[in-house]
């Protein structure tokens, strides 16, 4: 999904649109993913070993075969063959899920759906307290966070808004923005919620005699 620059022109001119009619402000990032998620892969390579010493424990059996392959001739396997044979076994394996796992598009699949809504939401608040907490005089900052790989958005409010504002209120915003991404729109769905963000700090927060644009209106790109 890659945003072209009349995208870029539409968000903006949607945060300009938006904070037209209030003192609230808006500020949209779009991130490719929230995390590399590197040690999921390692957390799998272990599991998969750890699944083979499990399958051993159910079914030794085929260690012995491996044994009466290795060695027809031979006399009965000794406990120090059938433990190097499994260690082999159990190394070849890690190494074969953990450079599996190398693979990004994989490594996301096998991501457990909350590890992922736990990482988009860090990684979002992280944002929030950079970019936008305290750098509004009235401390009336939203942010509008899209992690595209994990298909999640996050919407988080300064202080002054949270207090005023349900957090189901936002729930629209946010429905109709990963509505869009799933169908590879993702401009459409965050002009959708700009628009249904600006009509929440419209009536909340309606526009005052000394509005000033506190923060960038531009799609901010990481």
């Amino acid at each position: 999904m890659q945003l072209t620059q009349a995208d870029r022109t539409r968000i903006r001119s949607a945060v300009t649109t938006a904070e037209a009619a209030t003192d609230g402000e808006i500020v949209v990032v779009l991130a490719r993913r929230s995390d590399a998620y590197h040690d999921v892969g390692l957390h799998m390579a272990v599991l998969a070993m750890l699944l083979v010493l499990a399958g051993t424990a159910l079914w030794p059996g085929w260690l012995l075969a491996f044994h009466g392959w290795a060695e027809p001739w031979g006399d009965a396997p000794t406990p120090l063959f059938l433990l190097t044979t499994l260690g082999w076994v159990q190394g070849a394996v890690f190494l074969i899920v953990r450079y599996a796992c190398a693979w990004t598009p994989l490594r996301m699949a096998l991501t457990p759906a909350a590890t992922k809504a736990r990482r988009v939401h860090a990684r979002a608040l992280l944002l929030f307290r950079a970019a936008t907490e305290r750098r509004t005089v009235a401390a009336t900052g939203v942010l509008l966070y899209l992690s595209l790989d994990e298909h999640r958005a996050e919407l988080i409010a300064e202080a002054a808004i949270h207090d005023r504002v349900d957090q189901a209120v936002w729930g629209d915003a946010l429905a109709a923005l990963l509505v869009a991404l799933g169908q590879d729109r993702p401009a459409d769905g965050i002009v959708a919620a700009v628009g249904a963000i600006g009509a929440v700090l419209a009536e909340h927060f309606p526009i005052g005699a000394k509005d000033m644009n506190e923060l960038p209106d531009r799609l901010i790109e990481l």
